[in-house]
């Protein structure tokens, strides 16, 4: 296997649903951003909507940090609709919901189930320069926590602009960082 930390991000152009419009989202608009990549398996489930009320109550905090986030799945832009028109909890989404009926994401970032036509749950945050920095997928029975997804975003924003300084375990904004060394070696 073939990680997927620091490759590029592939290139994409997809329509998307947001705030009662359909749009088109290419690689070239991520470009310059910071950007969350959040995969899920279908419109109409059960874990799914968890999820993705889970972001969209730190839909603020992210953008806050300059981070723009995108849900993804394999179906259209139309059911994105269908599905924020008909459930209250996704009417709560004001993120793109991208749609990505050909695959074209779920494959290049490396989630995509080939025999169920659709997507494990994946995360990726994306630096401005198009580098994945932050990669998490897992079995699509397991739902995830965008508390935790924003703690790790921090600190990867952190790192990014604090050359030589890394994020211990458990680190929350605010708190120490490290600055490894020969001096740290076996002291920690």
């Amino acid at each position: 296997m073939q990680t997927i930390i620091n490759a590029q991000l592939p290139e994409f152009k997809v329509q998307a649903y947001q705030n009662g419009e359909f749009k088109t989202v290419s690689s070239q608009d991520i470009l310059g951003k910071w950007a969350i990549f959040f995969f899920y398996p279908a419109d109409f489930t059960f874990i799914c909507p968890t999820e993705l009320v889970d972001m969209a109550e730190k839909y603020n905090d992210f953008k806050a940090l300059g981070v723009e986030v995108y849900s993804v799945s394999t179906d259209s832009h139309f059911v994105h609709k269908a599905w924020h028109d008909t459930s209250d909890s996704i009417k709560k989404i004001k993120y793109p919901m991208l749609a990505d009926p050909t695959g074209v994401l779920s494959r290049g970032f490396g989630v995509m189930i080939e025999e169920d036509g659709m997507a494990y749950r994946g995360t990726f945050l994306v630096n401005p320069e198009g580098r994945v920095k932050i990669a998490e997928i897992q079995d699509n029975s397991i739902g995830r926590n965008a508390d935790e997804l924003l703690r790790k975003v921090e600190a990867a924003l952190f790192v990014a602009s604090h050359d030589g300084e890394v994020c211990p375990a458990k680190w929350k904004k605010g708190q120490e960082t490290l600055k490894p060394s020969i001096d740290l070696v076996g002291k920690i």
